[in-house]
């Protein structure tokens, strides 16, 4: 197994030179944070956007930017503990804004871009947000009838000529006040699928920054790092392992600005990107159409591909050399990845065979493991020890404790570290339901961890199927069993009564399938396509029950052909599948 050269560097010993002057205490704020980055790193690329038009900042110029809207805001009257909502595509215009409503000393309320209106507005309400930073082709719908209050609303695009542009929303006065400690909570994030009364998970200065740096123990950054930002930047995954860690290091970052294949690979290609943040589905597709165009050059140079790969992967796992970047450079190139470094994985299970696979290519694949409510990485796999079916190591400075296992070791997962939320605004019977007084946080996931404290997953606690026999199904894994099939585009599994009276359950899966295919079978078979593709599907999910234990076997197949309600970073919304499907 290689060995970790770096583990005895710590990327937070950096800011001891600067305790005591540019910052109090153990963690600086974000404001405190990015002026540190500005101070070491004044003419480096901070943010880029290259579509529609290419514009960089670097660190001098956004700093000049993210004061001067704070002083703005301030001088609009908002102060420490007010909020302010950002929402829209990523750009390097929504990431001057979050600065600088932090640097204002207001809290931060990042929003989905994808919610509609009311569902905006409601959170906005609930969180009592005065101003708001959205793109221009939504700002006049929102609030029209002024019941959320707003005070305010700027544009983060160009050219709206009845909004302020955020770029403009510039003030060079520094006016007097109350500046936010590391313990003061920073932003406020807004759970998925968040039903009754809001989930706004508080997340300290404290909790950011510290995550931000434990996380690159286990990934080293460095500040030549090219980030490229694709999925949403609202969310906690992207917000800290993208954004936050880009402006840590003096990096830069490239915004991607919509998760259309051709247009990525353009980013990729433009922005020499190396560090490449995704989710499951995105890594599972790159590498099933590289490895089917390989497959379509014939058997025998398929054959050696694989074998050379075999090699590589072997090499660089238990030696630590990695040949594999040169060998496959021309492979690498038809994905855009020839610059890359690092692929981050996460915000859901990867098969084995996918994380292999790319370490193989040789890319430092690092997939991890968190939520929200935890800042939100937990677990990391180092690129110089990883375990392909674990979600990695614990992360130094945190605790992991496993609650009640069963017989194999697997109970509910409870993390303590200073990355823990400070609980849900104003929702203190949910906080006091995951939340212990001393800290601990119920994940509400299941599984198990090995000697060397490497976490692996089972499901979600609050997902379980309780089958007739009395044995309980975690969902999540058997969809692992269906990521690679590229006739299936989104799968859900869920539990269905089969005896009202006992409440046992079956199993069934809701498979929305891959349109192109569909579109393909229309084609070929019009008359009974959808008969053709059901039988189909029944075929899959019968290769899968020859793969899996008897009690875990799927009775029912529902085809769908409406896609699947998707979170922000493309997991099923499942409390919605079930409630249309379970009865």
């Amino acid at each position: 197994m290689a060995k970790n050269k770096y583990k005895d560097v710590y990327p937070w010993k950096v800011l001891d030179a600067y305790r005591g002057i540019d910052f109090q205490g153990e963690w600086p704020t974000i404001p405190e944070l990015f002026d540190l980055s500005t101070k070491r790193f004044p003419h480096n690329k901070c943010f880029t956007s290259i579509i529609p038009e290419k514009e960089e900042f670097d660190y001098t110029q956004v700093h000049e930017l993210v004061t001067g809207i704070g002083n703005f805001l301030v001088g609009k009257g908002v102060k420490k503990g007010d909020k302010v909502a950002v929402t829209g595509k990523n750009s390097p215009e929504w990431a001057i804004a979050y600065l600088g409503i932090a640097y204002s000393g207001a809290i931060i309320v990042p929003l989905d871009y994808a919610l509609h209106d009311d569902e905006m507005e409601k959170l906005m309400a609930f969180a009592g947000v005065s101003y708001l930073f959205i793109d221009k082709e939504r700002i006049d719908a929102i609030d029209k009838d002024g019941k959320v209050g707003l005070k305010g609303k700027f544009s983060l695009e160009k050219e709206d000529p009845n909004h302020l542009f955020v770029l403009d929303c510039i003030d060079k006065t520094p006016y007097p006040r109350e500046k936010a400690v590391e313990t003061d909570t920073a932003a406020i994030l807004f759970t998925s699928g968040t039903t009754g009364t809001p989930k706004g998970v508080m997340l300290s200065h404290r909790n950011l920054v510290s995550d931000t740096f434990i996380c690159t123990y286990y990934m080293p950054l460095y500040e030549s790092d090219v980030f490229y930002a694709i999925l949403p930047i609202h969310h906690a995954y992207t917000m800290v392992a993208v954004f936050f860690e880009t402006f840590s290091v003096g990096a830069s970052c490239v915004f991607g600005k919509r998760m259309i294949v051709s247009i990525m690979l353009k980013e990729l290609h433009e922005g020499k990107v190396t560090m490449f943040l995704g989710v499951p589905m995105l890594f599972n597709k790159m590498i099933g159409a590289l490895m089917d165009g390989v497959r379509k050059k014939g058997i025998l140079i398929y054959g050696i591909i694989r074998m050379l790969m075999g090699i590589s992967g072997f090499v660089k796992k238990c030696f630590g050399v990695n040949i594999g970047k040169k060998l496959f450079k021309g492979l690498l190139a038809k994905l855009s990845l020839d610059t890359n470094r690092i692929c981050i994985c996460g915000a859901g299970p990867l098969p084995a065979s996918t994380f292999k696979q790319f370490n193989e290519l040789g890319i430092d694949f690092v997939q991890g493991y968190g939520l929200t409510e935890a800042s939100p990485i937990t677990h990391l796999n180092p690129p110089w020890h990883y375990i392909e079916s674990s979600v990695g190591t614990k992360f130094l400075q945190e605790q992991v404790m496993i609650v009640d296992p069963d017989a194999d070791g697997n109970g509910l997962i409870y993390v303590k570290g200073p990355n823990i939320m400070q609980g849900y605004y104003h929702n203190e019977e949910a906080t006091k339901e995951v939340l212990s007084p001393d800290g601990w946080l119920n994940t509400g996931d299941v599984g198990h961890q090995d000697d060397e404290h490497y976490l692996y997953l089972t499901g979600r606690a609050k997902n379980i199927i309780v089958t007739e026999g009395g044995k309980n199904v975690f969902p999540e894994e058997i969809e692992d069993h269906f990521q690679l099939f590229d006739e299936i585009e989104t799968i859900c599994i869920i539990g269905y009564i089969m005896d009202k009276e006992t409440k046992s359950e079956g199993i069934m899966a809701i498979i929305y399938p891959n349109p192109k295919y569909t579109a393909d079978t229309k084609t070929s078979h019009p008359d009974d396509w959808a008969t053709v593709i059901q039988k189909h599907m029944e075929d899959l999910v019968e290769q899968v029950n020859k793969q899996i234990q008897s009690y875990k076997k799927i009775a029912k197949v529902k085809v769908v052909y409406e896609p699947l309600p998707l979170t922000s970073t493309k997991k099923v919304k499942r409390f919605l599948v079930s409630q249309q499907f379970k009865d």
